[in-house]
């Protein structure tokens, strides 16, 4: 356990780091250049021949970020599918299957899915949203074995991907937070994986929020869509980004085994008399204890583990608790343990402009656009 905290420490202290040009940055600064020939390089690569790119038969939109970690990607997916669904489309999803040792064969499913077999983030996908999902970090190959196993997907999400350029897209997402880019410069001097002029080539940016807009309002803050430290982006593109906020609220908290499904308020004088340790296992666990705090539910510890970190019942077994809160990522971990203690803490994205992407598709290129028609 003290390997465990002393990595996320370490992690926090590495994205400190990254949102200003100190000393630390600036000696790994050269490294930083050379990550940024690199990606030059192989974008003029793939410009150069276009036919090494693959071409799906459907239409592909990506969903990807520039900071190095967590920004909220996962909810935007999810949201994204569902209001693919209730158009009347039938999305499939490609990942990467973060954190899953993959053969030359993609793994996919639907519904229900072990973590362990596709990667925590793409099990949650498939769970909220019963799409069918395809993991394995060759996306041409995802791609394929998706449409062969479901001839009735007429568009993919990929999540994740913006760097694949492997893939070809028709519409691409740049999800970021109220970090923006940091200090704005490449890894490992900076938090990027493209320079931040790639947030002009895109069709869409959506920046999370971390106060709700009820919250937000009460405390006079303004919304911006670009860090305040950001650089300046490079001059717009004809085809300028739409810009969009998002913002996760807690609209339930129910048991790991989903028996019992309680509205905030009734959670909360649930465990007026309880023990109550969060743990989260996220980009930024703090976020999740902050949005804790904001909806009046109350903890006495925290536990901040790494992104992706294996629950087991060790994690809870260390902890004289009534109560476990936990992340709806991370219960898609724990449906082996049958602990009474755990509930999951469940969030829903809600967007500035709640038909984003009904006028997103409207951007798809008209060939494209032929063929979900």
């Amino acid at each position: 356990m003290k390997t465990v905290r002393l990595r996320s420490s370490t992690a926090r202290w590495l994205h400190r780091q990254w949102q200003k040009r100190g000393l630390w940055a600036r000696l790994l600064w050269p490294l930083s250049c050379l990550a940024q020939g690199y990606v030059f390089a192989k974008r003029r690569w793939y410009e150069r021949d276009t036919k090494r790119a693959y071409r799906a038969p459907v239409p592909v939109v990506v969903v990807g970020n520039l900071y190095v970690g967590g920004v909220g990607k996962t909810p935007v997916v999810i949201a994204l599918v569902q209001q693919l669904k209730a158009l009347g489309f039938h999305p499939g999803v490609v990942s990467r299957g973060y954190g899953v040792k993959l053969g030359p064969t993609a793994r996919l499913g639907q519904g229900e899915l072990e973590a362990d077999l596709v990667g925590d983030e793409p099990a949650l996908i498939s769970q909220q949203t019963h799409a069918p999902i395809c993991v394995h970090p060759n996306r041409r190959l995802a791609c394929q074995t998706l449409l062969n196993s479901y001839p009735e997907v007429d568009i993919i999400v990929s999540d994740d991907g913006l760097q694949h350029l492997a893939l070809k897209r028709d519409l691409e997402i740049i999800v970021q937070d109220q970090r923006g880019v940091g200090n704005g410069w490449l890894l490992p001097a900076g938090p990027l994986r493209e320079p931040p002029d790639r947030l002009g080539r895109v069709d869409l940016v959506i920046t999370r929020e971390t106060l709700t807009p009820t919250r937000s309002a009460e405390q006079g803050s303004t919304h911006r869509l670009k860090s305040p430290a950001q650089p300046s982006v490079a001059a717009p593109t004809p085809r300028s980004p739409v810009e969009l906020l998002m913002w996760l609220q807690i609209t339930a908290i129910h048991s790991l085994d989903r028996q019992i499904n309680l509205s905030v308020k009734e959670f909360i004088a649930f465990q007026k008399t309880k023990t109550t340790v969060a743990i989260a296992a996220i980009s930024e666990p703090d976020r999740f204890f902050k949005s804790l705090t904001e909806a009046s539910i109350l903890y006495q510890n925290t536990l901040g583990l790494p992104d992706h970190d294996r629950f087991d019942a060790d994690v809870f077994n260390a902890w004289q608790a009534d109560l476990f809160l936990i992340t709806a990522k991370d219960a898609v971990k724990c449906r082996s343990l049958r602990d009474p203690r755990i509930w999951v803490v469940v969030a829903e994205a809600a967007f500035s402009d709640p038909l984003w992407a009904t006028k997103l598709l409207k951007q798809l290129p008209l060939n494209a656009r032929s063929q979900t028609e």
